[in-house]
């Protein structure tokens, strides 16, 4: 998925490509990234607090997923999954970090060089319930 927010971002801290943002500001990238606004309030309406751990992505694979009923927001529900999957692998998993590729698309990459592409995990979960986030999170967090 691209990201055109980063246009924005990318002009406010000197321009250049959203790679290299990545690469100057990991820490204000991350932050922009975990921000998940709709999935934040929408899981609160739940009770769920997210605290960018990995018994949060628990917590959410067991809610009902009422999201399915409104089709309009199933993408922008499944896309801010994927990222607060990503935001808490990188938050948790040694030496895990934002990577964007060449098309814009944020993956998360492993120190084994593996890439997580949470954003379509995060889509997937939220159309089907499969995968769990959390059953991605641990497949991560072996490596």
């Amino acid at each position: 998925m691209n990201i055109p927010f980063l246009d924005a971002w990318r002009k406010r801290h000197g321009g250049g490509h959203a790679a290299s943002a990545v690469e100057r500001d990991p820490e204000g990238v991350a932050d922009m990234l975990a921000e998940c606004d709709l999935l934040r309030s929408r899981v609160q309406e739940f009770g769920v607090q997210l605290d960018d751990t990995p018994r949060s992505l628990e917590a959410i694979d067991q809610l009902l997923p009422r999201w399915r009923d409104d089709p309009e927001e199933l993408p922008w529900l499944g896309n801010d999954a994927g990222l607060y999957l990503g935001t808490v692998i990188v938050r948790t998993v040694p030496g895990a970090h934002w990577h964007l590729t060449p098309g814009g698309h944020p993956v998360v990459r492993l120190v084994s060089g593996r890439e997580i592409h949470v954003v379509e995990a995060g889509l997937d979960w939220a159309i089907s319930g499969s995968p769990e986030l959390s059953q991605v999170y641990a497949e991560a967090a072996e490596g």
